[in-house]
């Protein structure tokens, strides 16, 4: 990792998160005392089985829940002390997500889809832009039904990145995907990473990704237990599924 990787700013700190849910009269401890550290532009991915925490964590520093304990911060803000409307306004201007389903409205165009996006915010990209920023420049007045899954999903990116968010959260986004697909999905992914320098944490069970990231996070039953660094990001493409 170079000198100026180590020292960029900060996009999100937390400290000792725990997150417990209450299941009837048992209590599942789903984290256990997470610390993370995500900097500009950085590509990481968090890796684990399935109930390892992973998603409960992506959704805590998306705002989509909040800890049991400790503290995340997003930059200098602190988002264990946000109201529900003030994590409402975080999400909207900061945030862009991508999940394993896509979530589209089939009635709507892929740039109208991705239109809805650019209404809540100040500063939106164009659809057409967002949309030729992954590859959908010649699909984008098609509707969902004439859309493939993978280009489903690209359109899910190009709605996540038309608000132009700092940070990008991507759970399973290839999980219904073959490989194929999925590599081109994982490829508008890294686009979005490397061209707008949008922090992207992915989620995912395939141990195959790991490689196109800067870091690699290990979770295993709500705690990390390994954190590496690739030397050098390989390009979806490459990877060997």
């Amino acid at each position: 990792m170079s000198g100026s990787e180590r020292t960029a700013e900060s996009v999100f700190r937390a400290t000792e998160l725990r997150k417990v849910y209450q299941m009837g009269e048992v209590e599942v401890q789903a984290l256990r005392g997470i610390d993370l550290d995500l900097r500009e532009s950085e590509l990481v991915v968090l890796l684990g089985p399935s109930g390892s925490g992973k998603s409960t964590l992506l959704n805590i520093l998306g705002g989509l829940d909040v800890p049991t304990s400790g503290r995340v911060w997003y930059r200098a803000r602190d988002l264990t002390a946000a109201t529900e409307a003030e994590l409402t306004d975080y999400r909207r201007r900061h945030v862009g997500f991508v999940f394993q389903f896509y979530n589209l409205i089939p009635s709507l165009t892929a740039r109208e889809n991705v239109a809805l996006v650019t209404e809540i915010v100040d500063e939106p990209m164009k659809p057409e832009d967002a949309l030729a920023l992954v590859n959908l420049a010649d699909r984008m007045d098609h509707f969902h039904a004439q859309l493939s899954g993978g280009e489903q999903q690209r359109v899910a990116i190009a709605r996540a990145i038309a608000k132009r968010p700092a940070v990008l959260l991507c759970d399973e986004p290839t999980g219904a995907l073959d490989i194929a697909t999925g590599v081109v999905v994982l490829e508008a992914i890294e686009q979005v990473n490397r061209k707008l320098g949008a922090a992207a944490i992915l989620i995912t069970h395939n141990a195959a990704i790991a490689a196109m990231a800067d870091r690699v996070i290990r979770l295993a039953d709500g705690h990390i237990f390994a954190v590496e660094s690739n030397a050098e990001r390989r390009s979806p493409h490459e990877l060997s599924w």
